[in-house]
């Protein structure tokens, strides 16, 4: 019953350390994204105050998810920080329980976090960060100069049709993927030869062609010509165009198994898709490996003192572990490691590192 009401107790705690911790993060993140868009928008007299505001809001969630791995580790330090320096882990060791008794309840907490994050909070990102991206492709693509958000990953995808291949980039994406802006498209031959280029502010997906406007066609050899409106040929439909141009950010966790199949059947590499649902599903191990390495952290403050240094190497641990995680997605997203591997080797090395170190300092 003890050793119950203490868990509940630690369980309480390190949840109000890492909500503290997320809120503030996730309120210093929005005034910094007002900020800086009102001032890349500064130029542009139909963006209202009330408009910025609603792109921030559609940006935050996407923005505030790479922070819970943050939150969930400065919430387990401050936690086990404190209930050291209070002696309250002196209690718990008095009444028999051990060091995996009270890390318990906030490794189970944090593996609720990653949960909750993986199955709810990620498909509301998803669906607020293709909202973002619709408002922003309104904004930025309306002029003729294509100006996009710095930062702005650009699209790609190529086609088939009765003319010969195209290759279409494009700045932005709305409309799940059936509107472009800022689109540039090489068109070849059937041997293979550029035949030209076409530069356009926007392109819409028609029935069987895409419909670009304000489009200027460059012809090898020859001056350039400006059309309203210019048609390509196309064999895509929209479901196609869809998968091989939304990020995989703005695909939920539940409609990723869905992605991944209709890219393979559409022949479109689904490897990006498939790193994106390994990476959420390793999501929740992520976050208990930072509830370890804040354990070997809070541990070592109990036992020997020097609070400041081991804050430091509890965050710097963690820091690493978030950074090498990055870098495996980086290498997953590049072809050179495999997806599962890619986002589950970090979690578990992380996992079995800090059962190691425990088991060393309290075991032997």
């Amino acid at each position: 019953m003890i050793g119950r009401i203490l868990g509940f107790y630690f369980a309480r705690r390190f949840a109000s350390a890492v909500v503290l911790i997320f809120l503030s993060c996730v309120t210093l993140i929005v005034l910094v994204d007002f900020l800086e868009m009102a001032r890349r928008t500064a130029d542009r007299e139909q963006v209202t105050v009330g408009l910025l505001a609603l792109v921030t809001l559609y940006r935050a969630p996407s923005f505030t998810e790479q922070l819970m791995p943050f939150a969930v580790l400065f919430g387990a330090i401050s936690t086990f920080v404190l209930l050291s320096r209070r002696l309250e882990l002196v209690v718990a060791r008095a009444v028999g329980l051990s060091v995996w008794q009270f890390i318990t309840p906030p490794v189970l907490v944090a593996f609720l976090i990653g949960v909750f994050s993986t199955t709810v909070f990620n498909p509301v990102s998803a669906d607020f960060k293709e909202r973002a991206n619709q408002i922003e492709g309104e904004i930025f693509g309306s002029s003729s100069s294509g100006l996009l958000p710095q930062g702005k990953k650009e699209f790609w995808v190529r086609q088939q049709s009765v003319d010969g291949q195209s290759i279409i980039q494009a700045q932005a994406t709305r409309q799940g993927g059936r509107a472009l802006s800022g689109v540039v498209v090489f068109e070849f031959d059937k041997a293979d030869r550029l035949v030209e280029r076409v530069e356009a502010r926007s392109a819409t997906l028609g029935d069987g062609a895409w419909i670009l406007t304000d489009a200027r066609v460059l012809v090898p050899g020859l001056d350039h010509q400006h059309y309203d409106t210019y048609l390509i040929a196309t064999n895509l439909d929209p479901k196609q165009i869809q998968e091989s141009l939304i990020a995989p950010e703005t695909v939920s966790f539940w409609q990723l198994p869905a992605a991944i199949r209709s890219a393979e059947q559409s022949g479109f590499g689904a490897e990006r898709y498939r790193l994106q649902l390994q990476s959420l599903l390793a999501r929740p191990f992520l976050l208990v490996a930072m509830v370890l390495i804040a354990a070997v952290v809070g541990l070592r403050v109990f036992r020997f003192g020097g609070v400041g240094q081991t804050i430091l190497g509890g965050v710097l641990a963690g820091f690493l572990l978030y950074v090498g995680t990055k870098l495996a997605e980086d290498l997953g997203d590049a072809g050179f490691v495999h997806p599962v591997a890619a986002a589950w080797f970090p979690a578990v090395a992380g996992i079995l590192l800090g059962v190691l170190i425990l088991l060393h300092r309290e075991d032997g």
